[in-house]
C-alpha cells in the first residue's frame, strides 16, 4: 500500500479515466450515472411493490437507498475482475503496483455512489424525509463498503488472469448474492432462525447501515456495523495478499 500511495497520481488519473469511459460513445454520457439507478428503480418498484406488494412503506425509498449501495459494490466487482487483462498492454509495457487498476474502477464506483446520491436526498425529502444528524454516518459507512469491495476486486482481478472463466460466471454469482442481500426486503421479513445468518453477508452490514440512518431513521446497529467492519478488512487483506502472490506473472499470463 505504500507503492499504491507513491502512485497516487497515477490511480487518480485512472480513476477519472474510468469515469471518463465507462459510458464513452453513448449520447447521454455522464447523465447515465443518474439514469440507469432511477430506471432500476422503475423496474423493481414495478414488480416488488404493485405486482408482488410487498408490505414496506415508501417502498421505492427503501429500495432506492438498498438498489445504490448494491450497485456500488457489485459494479465494482464485476468491471475490476477483467481490469487485468483489459490493461494488458498497460501491465506488459512498464512498471507500476498493478493493483492500482482494481483499485481506480472501485474508485471510480465509489464517485459514481456519492454522484447519485444528488438523486437519493432530493427523491427522500420529496417524499416526506427530512435530513437528520444520522446522516453524519454516511461516510464511516461508504469507507466500510469500499474497503470490502477492494478486497474482493483485488482478490477476483488477480484469479481472473490465471482464471478466465471467472469473470464468466461472476454474473450469475452477485445475481445470487444481490437476493441473498437485504435490497427489496427488509431483515425483519426474514424468519429469525434465517435472520442471523444473512447478517453473516458482509455486504448485508453496509446495505442495512444504509437503510438504519436514512429510511428507519435510527442509529446503526453497533454489533453488525463493527462485524462490517471486521470482515471488510480481513477480505481486503487477503484480496491483497492473494493480488501480492499472483502479480508476478500477470505480464506473461495475459
Amino acid at each position: 500500500m505504500r507503492e499504491v500511495y507513491v502512485y497516487r497520481a497515477m490511480l487518480w488519473s485512472l480513476v477519472l479515466s474510468e469515469l471518463r469511459t465507462r459510458y464513452k460513445g453513448s449520447a447521454l454520457g455522464f447523465l447515465w450515472t443518474f439514469i440507469s439507478p432511477l430506471l432500476t428503480l422503475i423496474v423493481y418498484d414495478l414488480v416488488f411493490s404493485t405486482i408482488m406488494h410487498v408490505k414496506i412503506p415508501h417502498f421505492a425509498v427503501f429500495l432506492f437507498i438498498g438498489l445504490l449501495g448494491w450497485n456500488m459494490f457489485a459494479t465494482a466487482v464485476q468491471s475490476s475482475t477483467g481490469v487485468i487483462v483489459r490493461q494488458s498492454s498497460l501491465v506488459k509495457k512498464i512498471y507500476f503496483p498493478r493493483e492500482i487498476l482494481p483499485l481506480s474502477v472501485v474508485g471510480g464506483s465509489v464517485i459514481n455512489y456519492l454522484l447519485s446520491l444528488l438523486i437519493l436526498f432530493p427523491f427522500m425529502m420529496l417524499s416526506g424525509f427530512v435530513p437528520s444528524w444520522l446522516w453524519a454516518y454516511m461516510p464511516a459507512i461508504v469507507l466500510m463498503e469500499a474497503i470490502l469491495t477492494a478486497g474482493f476486486s483485488l482478490m477476483f482481478a488477480a484469479i481472473n488472469v490465471y482464471l478466465r472463466d471467472l469473470e464468466h460466471m461472476l454474473g450469475v454469482f452477485l445475481l445470487m448474492w444481490f437476493y441473498l442481500t437485504p435490497v427489496v426486503y427488509s431483515l425483519s421479513m426474514i424468519p429469525h432462525k434465517y435472520a442471523e445468518l444473512f447478517k453473516f453477508n458482509p455486504v448485508s452490514a453496509a446495505i442495512i447501515s444504509y437503510q438504519d440512518i436514512l429510511y428507519f431513521n435510527e442509529p446503526v446497529h453497533w454489533k453488525l456495523f463493527l462485524y462490517g467492519y471486521a470482515v471488510s478488512i480481513i477480505i481486503f487483506l487477503l484480496g491483497m495478499r492473494i493480488f501480492g502472490k499472483l502479480n508476478r506473472r500477470f505480464a506473461e499470463e495475459v
